[in-house]
């Protein structure tokens, strides 16, 4: 059995231990240990009991759209989400995902040299390999530009944001790996059927798509029409997986990146 096998594994069938709670997310966030046999994960557990509820999103749907995400990602082949599954916790049900462990997580551990893979820059110094977003003040009341880096992977993560129309990309909602991988978290606000998109990844705004990664999409299309779709059916509205298909055929139709609109394009705070 692969180390991948043995923390899904350990995911969905081990003893959840809670370690302790994640105070920076708005709804009830929890930092848990997953033990079967003698293999363990740390996780991120989100009950539904927890969640907050929100204007214009039905009440107790958040775990079941961030495993919608989960879903689409796998389905897509990008692997931009981390495992991710609803189970049942301490606090009752909720969605349980695989923590990503960054460098620098350690209390003793060295700060990385490089910049986080979005970031902010002083607005008179671009970053070589970065995409500028916008321009805005820091708090001592200085210049600069929100820049993110110009990678295929933020790429691709930003075409599903896209498709899932996420409404709450921070930056520090993408993460990188202790091996480099990138991943996206957060996924509760997205699949509705309301166009929503709010993200700090707006640097490829209005840039062709390449014909690759229009396959996938393709295949993301069709899936759709076939079990996929059922699949999504057990998280998400119908008329929710109706406005994926369209967003997913609009994009095969238009392989134009879109750009941002002037109701609130980034969220806030965007970190």
């Amino acid at each position: 059995m692969t180390p991948k096998n043995d923390d899904h594994e350990a995911l969905s069938g081990g003893e959840l231990t809670v370690l302790g709670r994640i105070r920076s997310a708005s709804n009830a966030t929890y930092l848990c240990e997953s033990t079967l046999g003698e293999h363990s994960v740390h996780c991120v557990y989100k009950p539904i009991s927890g969640e907050q509820p929100l204007w214009d999103f039905p009440d107790g749907t958040l775990a079941g759209r961030e495993l919608a995400a989960y879903l689409v990602s796998t389905q897509l082949g990008w692997n931009i989400v981390p495992y991710t599954i609803i189970r049942h916790g301490p606090a009752g049900p909720g969605m349980l995902q695989l923590w990503v462990q960054q460098p620098g997580d350690a209390v003793d551990s060295t700060p990385t040299p490089w910049p986080d893979l979005v970031d902010l820059f002083p607005a008179n110094k671009l970053e070589p390999g970065y995409l500028p977003v916008l321009r805005a003040y820091d708090y001592a009341g200085d210049e600069v530009i929100l820049m993110h880096a110009d990678d295929i992977r933020l790429w691709r993560m930003a075409v599903f944001d896209v498709l899932i129309n996420n409404a709450d990309r921070k930056g520090g909602h993408v993460l990188r790996d202790l091996d480099g991988h990138i991943y996206g978290v957060d996924h509760g606000v997205c699949l509705h059927v309301e166009n929503k998109l709010r993200t700090v990844l707006w640097g490829w705004a209005g840039k062709p798509i390449d014909d690759r990664t229009l396959e996938a999409v393709a295949g993301l299309a069709d899936g759709l029409d076939d079990q996929f779709g059922d699949a999504l059916a057990d998280q998400i509205s119908h008329a929710e997986i109706a406005a994926l298909r369209r967003r997913a055929r609009g994009l095969l139709d238009h392989p134009v990146m879109p750009g941002p609109n002037r109701h609130r394009p980034i969220p806030w705070p965007a970190f």
